[in-house]
């Protein structure tokens, strides 16, 4: 095997993991913004999340690890729309953010 086939065959290894990594971070996000949304007494709608942004960060053990934040709307009534977010850093939530049905 040519070093081209073996970079493209990494390449390609690569891009997998981190589209099925996405995809498990993506879902660990609605469940916890169901989950806060639930806590709260407020309405997740669409009942999914929209990534914003991905970004290598450190985890508390020093490690190296994907940042991914994610935003989703909920209502408290049915008739309003608010805009939260949720960060994970690896699998690890470390904040979810429902303050502006607050403010209004």
């Amino acid at each position: 095997m040519r070093f081209g086939e073996l970079a493209l065959l990494l390449a390609l290894g690569l891009a997998l993991w981190f589209w099925l990594d996405s995809l498990k971070a993506r879902e660990a996000g609605v469940r916890a913004a169901r989950s806060a949304c639930e806590r709260e007494g407020l309405q997740l709608l669409d009942e999914t999340v929209a990534g914003r942004s991905v970004r290598p960060a450190r985890d508390d053990d020093g490690r190296v690890t994907l940042e991914r934040a994610y935003d989703f709307d909920y209502s408290r009534s049915g008739y309003d729309r608010y805009r939260g977010s949720v960060v994970l850093r690896g699998r690890e939530v470390v904040l979810v953010d429902l303050a502006a049905h607050r403010a209004g």
